[in-house]
């Protein structure tokens, strides 16, 4: 699949499906990978000829996906690997998937090039709305850069409201 410019993404928000978790094999850099080991041991980790990934389970998922009701949850929350905490997106210095003027985004002095992989279910297609643009994508390239490491646009909001309380005034039915 050739991601897609940013420019025709409406918005975005992850809906926790686990897909993410489920097709890609996870690159975890060198400082990340310390921290994982550390606190779960090396068998969830393996490593390629030259790169470290999360390990999969035999059904293809990460060893870190968990489902709750209907929902997928990372296990890795509190150390995500920049990796998943950018997917779909793929910030980039230069257009490597074309369509330069649609995946450009300047933030600071710098231009970048931002793409979405199409195959994310949380994107919803069409006109930049102003979060997305200056919240979600900000954010993400913020991560991106190695200036921030917390997420609020880029990351799940199920737990702000879950779908499985129904709340009615004070009482939860």
């Amino acid at each position: 699949m050739i991601p897609l410019p940013w420019r025709n993404v409406a918005s975005w928000n992850c809906i926790a499906c686990g897909m993410c978790c489920r097709g890609f094999h996870v690159v975890v850099g060198f400082n990340e990978w310390v921290k994982i080991v550390g606190a779960y041991g090396v068998g969830v980790t393996e490593s390629g000829l030259d790169k470290l990934y999360l390990k999969k389970r035999e059904d293809g998922t990460c060893v870190f996906l968990h489902k709750f009701y209907d929902t997928w949850l990372c296990g890795l929350q509190h150390m995500k690997p920049k990796a998943c905490k950018l997917w779909p997106f793929k910030v980039l210095g230069r257009p490597k998937y074309g369509r330069p003027n649609e995946a450009s985004y300047r933030y600071a002095d710098r231009r970048l090039f931002i793409y979405l992989d199409s195959s994310c279910m949380g994107i919803k297609w069409g006109y930049p709305t102003q979060e997305f643009a200056h919240g979600t994508l900000t954010e993400l390239v913020e991560i991106a850069l190695g200036i921030r490491a917390k997420q609020y646009y880029s990351t799940s909001k199920i737990f702000l409201n879950p779908p499985y309380f129904k709340v009615r005034g004070r009482k939860i039915i």
